[in-house]
């Protein structure tokens, strides 16, 4: 089946900037251009609460994981952490001197990370409600910051065209990516943690691996790609583009599922409910669409198996995931009780040898991952050699 609009909602002035949900899914938080804040029930006639205390455009919004709390970043330079319910009271964060474009809680709940046109990511403390520290490499406007689902890795996206991925505890950019093509409008982890994907001016959407810095996967579209976010499972991704259409990856195999065609001009932002059977979108037409993932039930499953065993998006996981999923043995009808026994040996023995194959893959898994660990000692042992030899040679010239 194919993903269908569930909810409307209208009560925005202005473009829609940022939509997201709360962990029950009871409720929708959307923050708009026209300075409000609005959050909206999911259940049928219940009103829709408005939030005023930004001064200027909200760019951002996102519910802790525990649905206690609101965050929102606006142009009038302010964080707010909202409570959400009738009263709608807030606290305000100052701390960036510029437009913050984004907010985003870490998975404890404990710390919010803000990126803003002031060219710094900066970090908080959410129940103190302290600013703790700044991260000041980009050289332009830092229009997305994400923490990484454990927590250690911060991923900011930056009109200087570059995405840097920062250590939070020694507060160092590991590394550059760089965007050559266009500036980066969104960048958020895999639910994993092991790579990234970015959205871009250029309208592509790319998917980087954070261990090895390479590029995993190059989706390239027909218009700039505003926003991204990806399903639980890790095996889908949705965007939202200037072309008015939202797009769902399939990143196992790597191509165009579904585009959606339901906003009237660009579709600004776009976010799975944190079960993944709901999607949200917003779009410079002021309206906020929420729609039912409707893939295949049977994903949600492999969804669970997946999680459980912690696959990340590699070449050798893919033929693991792709073979689970695309394999499914003839269920027997009751009709067919008279069936003759030969085909239920075949079945049989098919059944006995994919088992096999699995098995195989799955030790071909854990030597790869092996492997990485031994390069990654390899690659750190190399590291600490060449800056012994520079030392040796620095010692020598002075």
């Amino acid at each position: 089946e194919d993903p269908s609009l569930e909810r409307h909602f209208k009560g925005h002035k202005d473009a829609i900037t940022s939509v997201d949900f709360s962990l029950n899914k009871k409720q929708l938080a959307s923050g708009s251009m026209d300075s409000y804040v609005m959050i909206w029930s999911m259940k049928p006639q219940m009103r829709a609460y408005r939030f005023v205390g930004h001064k200027d455009a909200v760019m951002c919004v996102q519910f802790s994981p525990s649905g206690h709390l609101v965050a929102s970043g606006s142009r009038d330079k302010t964080v707010r952490l909202w409570v959400p319910s009738v009263k709608g009271e807030s606290t305000v964060f100052k701390a960036h001197t510029a437009t913050v474009r984004s907010v985003h809680f870490s998975s404890d709940g404990q710390s919010l990370v803000t990126a803003s046109d002031d060219k710094t990511v900066k970090v908080w403390t959410v129940h103190r409600q302290k600013f703790l520290f700044s991260l000041s490499q980009h050289i332009n406007w830092v229009r997305c910051a994400r923490f990484s689902p454990d927590g250690r890795l911060i991923v900011s996206a930056s009109d200087d065209k570059t995405v840097k991925l920062w250590d939070k505890t020694s507060r160092e950019c590991i590394h550059s990516f760089c965007e050559h093509g266009g500036f980066v409008n969104h960048v958020d982890f895999h639910p994993s943690g092991t790579c990234i994907a970015v959205a871009g001016t250029d309208n592509t959407v790319k998917v980087w691996d954070v261990r090895m810095n390479r590029l995993l996967q190059h989706y390239q579209g027909n218009a700039v790609v505003n926003s991204l976010s990806f399903h639980p499972s890790g095996n889908y991704l949705v965007t939202a583009s200037n072309d008015s259409t939202l797009k769902i990856l399939d990143l196992l195999e790597g191509r165009l599922m579904y585009t959606l065609h339901g906003h009237q001009g660009p579709a600004t932002c776009v976010a799975f409910s944190r079960a993944g059977d709901l999607f949200a979108s917003g779009g410079s037409d002021e309206q906020v669409m929420v729609w039912k993932t409707n893939f295949d039930a049977a994903d949600y499953g492999d969804v669970m198996k997946t999680q459980k065993s912690g696959m990340s998006v590699d070449g050798i996981h893919h033929i693991l995931v792709e073979m689970d999923c695309g394999i499914h043995l003839k269920k027997t009808k009751p009709q067919d009780s008279g069936r003759n026994h030969e085909q239920q040996e075949e079945e049989t023995s098919l059944a006995n040898t994919l088992e096999h194959i699995m098995g195989q893959l799955d030790v071909l898994t854990q030597t790869v991952s092996i492997l990485e660990q031994r390069l990654t000692l390899t690659e750190d042992k190399l590291k600490e050699c060449l800056e012994t030899q520079q030392k040796i040679i620095q010692n020598r010239t002075s």
